[in-house]
């Protein structure tokens, strides 16, 4: 099995390391980040770069697509050569991933076009102007296409696609060698459980990111 990961500056990390975590660690698999250039590229925060060994263009027909969100996402949403290599790469995928705001990437694309999918939680509403049907959960795959909500929710995703590929045990194997087990201090992992001053203050800063 061979993965695809894309990068573009202003990606989020967890979005591209945590799936990779997960699917690097299957016997056999093979996980690559590319980009539209070989060479690092750097994170939203701009703190953290990752390098692409490949160009789009050389990537050939993989058998998993994984494009992850982060503030780099609404650029590129007007980038035709990247929505352009996305529509040939998932030509010939067997999955086609998200994580976050990477949705927003594959609707631009036209991947998502009558599609129920997920995405971070403040930017669902954009995936309906883009013909997706937008709705809430860690995951949600139709089809061929998995779409997971906001960051850390790409860890739950990529687990059940390993969960899907490989089996159940398999799955539960990385799960527990990697030691996934959240046990968070606060209840406020999403819109329905945090304070409403929260999710006000949450909502505010991705508007204007």
């Amino acid at each position: 099995m061979k993965i695809a990961i894309v990068l573009y500056e202003g990606f989020t990390a967890l979005d591209a390391i945590g799936p990779y975590e997960v699917l690097r660690s299957v016997p056999g698999w093979e996980v690559e980040f590319v980009a539209q250039e070989r060479g690092e590229v750097r994170t939203d925060s701009g703190v953290v770069g990752l390098t692409a060994d490949r160009a789009l263009a050389e990537v050939g027909e993989p058998e998993i697509l994984l494009v992850p969100g982060g503030m780099g996402t609404r650029k590129k949403m007007e980038d035709e050569e990247l929505l352009a290599e996305l529509r040939r790469i998932d030509a010939t995928t067997k999955w086609t991933t998200s994580v976050c705001t990477g949705s927003l990437l594959l609707a631009a694309a036209g991947l998502l076009e009558g599609k129920r999918a997920t995405g971070h939680w403040a930017w669902l509403e954009p995936l309906r102007e883009l013909g997706a049907e937008p709705v809430g959960g860690r995951y949600v795959e139709d089809g061929k296409t998995i779409t997971a909500a906001g960051v850390s929710a790409g860890i739950d995703m990529a687990l059940y696609l390993v969960g899907r590929e490989a089996g159940p045990e398999v799955a539960q194997a990385i799960q527990l060698g990697i030691e996934y087990d959240p046990d968070p201090p606060f209840d406020a992992g999403s819109p329905e459980k945090a304070p409403a001053p929260i999710v006000e203050l949450v909502s505010g800063i991705s508007r204007a990111e």
